[in-house]
C-alpha cells in the first residue's frame, strides 16, 4: 500500500499565520503540522509516501523532509495548481500509485491511534470519531453495522460520527473521481466518492479510539497543541 499526504489550500481560517507559509508547515506544540499525518502512515508500515501541496511554498516540504530518508520512508511530491477540492488533489497521484491500494490522510489531521490496516484488501474504509459539533465535518449514519451515508456539514445531522481525514481505498478510486462533478463550492468532494463506495456496497469503517482533532482553525490547533503538550507531561513523569 502507498501514501498520500493531502496538504494543498489556502489555509484562509488561520490567516494570518498562512500568509507567509502553508498551515501544514504550522507548530503542533513542538514539531511541524505535517509531521503528524507522516507519523501515522509510517506506523501503518507505509514506505513510499506522495504529499500534495499547493505552489506557493512547495520547496519548504522538501527544504524540511527531504528525501524521507531521515523517517525511514521515501517522498515523493506533486503540486496541486489551484484549490479544486480534496478529490481533485486525490486525482493528480494516480501515476504514483501505481495500481495499488492507498492510504490517504489530510496534512492537518492529528491522531493519537496506530492503525491495523493489514486487513484492508479493497473497497474504502473510513474513521470515525463521535464529535460534539458534527456539523463542522462529514458526518455517517450506520444502520445495522453498516454504513448507509454520509452526508456533507449538516445543518441538522443525523449522528455525532464525524468522518476523520483517513480513509483507505483501491484503485477504483480514481475512477468514481474521473465520474465527480463540482459541488455547490466548485470543489470536487472527497464525501461524494465516499458516497459512491457506500452505493456500490464497498466501503466498511473503523471508530478512532484515542485522541484526534483536525487542526484547521485557531481553536483546533490550540486544541491539539494542548494535547500534545499534556502528552509529552505525562512521559516525562
Amino acid at each position: 500500500m502507498k501514501g498520500i499526504i493531502l496538504a494543498g489550500g489556502t489555509g484562509s481560517r488561520l490567516y494570518p499565520l498562512t500568509k507567509v507559509t502553508n498551515k501544514h508547515l504550522l507548530p503542533i506544540y513542538d514539531e511541524p503540522m505535517i509531521y503528524y499525518p507522516l507519523h501515522t502512515l509510517i506506523s501503518m508500515g507505509i514506505k513510499e509516501i506522495m504529499i500534495v501541496s499547493g505552489r506557493g511554498h512547495a520547496g519548504d516540504f522538501l527544504e524540511l523532509l527531504g528525501s524521507g530518508k531521515n523517517f525511514g520512508v521515501t517522498l515523493n511530491y506533486t503540486i496541486q495548481e489551484e484549490a479544486g477540492g480534496i478529490a481533485q488533489a486525490l486525482s493528480l497521484t494516480e501515476d504514483f500509485s501505481d495500481r495499488e491500494n492507498i492510504a490517504v490522510i489530510l496534512g492537518d489531521n492529528i491522531y493519537e491511534d496506530s492503525f491495523d490496516i493489514s486487513d484492508f484488501k479493497g473497497g474504502a474504509r473510513i474513521f470515525l470519531k463521535e464529535v460534539s459539533t458534527p456539523k463542522r465535518f462529514g458526518v455517517a449514519e450506520i444502520k445495522n453495522g453498516k454504513i448507509v451515508s454520509i452526508e456533507e456539514k449538516p445543518a441538522k445531522p443525523k449522528t455525532n460520527l464525524a468522518v476523520t481525514g483517513l480513509y483507505l481505498y483501491d484503485n477504483k478510486v480514481y475512477d468514481y473521481i474521473s465520474t465527480l462533478k463540482p459541488s455547490h463550492r466548485g470543489e470536487l468532494e472527497i464525501t461524494d466518492v465516499n458516497n459512491k463506495y457506500i452505493r456500490d456496497g464497498r466501503m466498511d469503517f473503523s471508530y478512532v479510539k484515542g485522541f484526534w482533532s483536525d487542526a484547521g482553525t485557531f481553536e483546533s490547533l490550540y486544541n491539539a497543541s494542548t494535547w500534545k503538550k499534556i502528552k509529552e507531561e505525562k512521559n516525562e513523569n
